[in-house]
């Protein structure tokens, strides 16, 4: 199969498969391809934000002791095989096809047997993963939760330790309800005997875990009592923002917890921290006339409060205020960013992103604060970005942060940064 087929071949498993919550399949599909993910040390990270933040400075940290290091992490921006890296190197297209032939007569012989355990594009996309970190002899892979922890395909995993960033509301139809619901699901990823690191969590989440892991005998290490409450004592990043603070500190205590296994000298961490890349994360891009772009994936209510601290900041740095370009999926998250963008902004501009679930520019429209002032008009991704490096906004100096879905931020990168577009965000699916 070529490239083009192989991805036909992948988009069908979504049509025709569709979104799947559950390990069982996984558990089936893993003992097929005789358990790779067994063959490596893992990492294991859940959390509602700050997962793949977290596994690209872990990342960051262990390979510059000279590891080999896996990383998994989703949705992709741009391109499928940016999913599953080795050393910060992406899956290519022609590793992909491989890997597709090889992997396709296995799933279709478990769906054969029975229809509901056909593997999902998800949890096909797991095993691809885990079968390339075993056959790149990777010293250690670092394992993100696609949705939830408890019920997700990774969770088959063995890991050495689990990590835990933290929990708001968010995908509350599959999760629950309440903070205590949902980290309970968070807190599935905890293994009998397996030491757990727990990002700053609100007290009913935290306990919650805390609860679960002294059930299955899981030390819990917290961020708060190792750095305690003062932001300006936590480790310093690359990445901007005090969230980012707290994700270096989170995953600073990772790598310690692992000491005596994997080590990470103090000077190893700290310049990890300094350089490491995590893109669409408060992420700043020059324009012409002295105008910025910032994209920023915050896309709940948790990423919400972020958004409202890195835009105070933004405005108190340049002393004016920014064009906010906003899309989501659901009213839930549309409203909390737009009661951000509403005290922060200039101009709002409203996007619909290209998926299935994501908000109307319309139903965008009714969320805008009555009490906001400023022109509110809709926009399109290949208006906005009509080639690679520019954008038709604006004036001199402008700044233009765009927020919302990370799907959003896909198109957009894909637009702004590729002369052909990669037309791989119909392989979007978390599921």
């Amino acid at each position: 199969m070529d490239y083009s087929a192989t991805k036909d071949y992948l988009f069908g498993l979504k049509q025709k498969i569709g979104p799947k919550y559950g390990i069982d399949r996984m558990r089936l599909f893993a003992a097929r391809l005789e358990h790779p993910e067994r063959t490596y040390p893992v990492i294991h990270v859940a959390g509602t934000n700050g997962k793949g933040s977290v596994c690209a400075m872990l990342e960051a940290m262990h390979r510059r002791t000279g590891r080999t290091v896996g990383m998994y992490t989703s949705p992709h921006l741009v391109f499928l095989g940016e999913r599953v890296q080795v050393n910060r190197v992406p899956l290519t297209p022609d590793e992909i096809c491989a890997y597709v032939g090889e992997l396709r007569p296995h799933v279709e012989a478990q769906g054969e047997r029975d229809p509901d355990d056909h593997p999902s594009f998800f949890e096909f996309m797991t095993a691809v993963a885990f079968l390339h970190f075993a056959r790149k002899k990777v010293d250690l892979a670092l394992i993100e939760v696609g949705l939830g922890g408890r019920l997700d395909a990774t969770n088959v995993v063995q890991p050495q330790l689990s990590v835990i960033t933290s929990i708001g509301l968010d995908h509350t139809e599959f999760l629950g309800e309440t903070l205590m619901e949902i980290a309970a699901e968070k807190a599935g990823i905890i293994k009998r005997g397996v030491p757990v690191v727990i990002g700053r969590l609100p007290e009913e989440a935290e306990d919650t875990i805390r609860t679960l892991a002294e059930g299955r005998g899981a030390p819990v290490h917290s961020v708060c009592e190792v750095f305690g409450d003062d932001l300006e004592k936590y480790p310093q990043t690359r990445l901007a923002g005090s969230h980012q603070r707290i994700n270096a500190a989170t995953a600073t205590l990772a790598a310690q917890v692992l000491q005596n296994t994997l080590p990470v000298s103090d000077e190893a961490r700290a310049a990890a921290l300094a350089e490491v890349q995590w893109s669409a994360r408060w992420e700043k891009f020059p324009l012409s006339h002295g105008r910025t772009l910032i994209l920023d994936a915050s896309h709940n209510l948790e990423g919400a409060q972020t958004l409202d601290e890195n835009l105070a900041r933004l405005h108190a740095e340049t002393g004016r205020a920014p064009i906010i370009l906003v899309g989501a999926l659901g009213e839930h998250r549309a409203r909390a960013l737009l009661d951000v963008a509403a005290k922060h902004a200039r101009e709002i501009i409203l996007l619909q992103p290209h998926q299935p679930r994501a908000s109307t520019v319309e139903e965008l429209q009714k969320l805008v604060p009555a009490s906001f002032r400023g022109p509110v008009r809709p926009g399109l991704v290949g208006k906005i970005f009509p080639i690679p490096g520019e954008c038709a906004l604006g004036n001199p100096g402008d700044t233009f942060v765009v927020t919302g879905s990370i799907y959003l931020l896909g198109e957009i990168l894909e637009r702004f940064s590729h002369a052909t577009p990669a037309g791989e965000g119909v392989l979007q699916d978390r599921l």
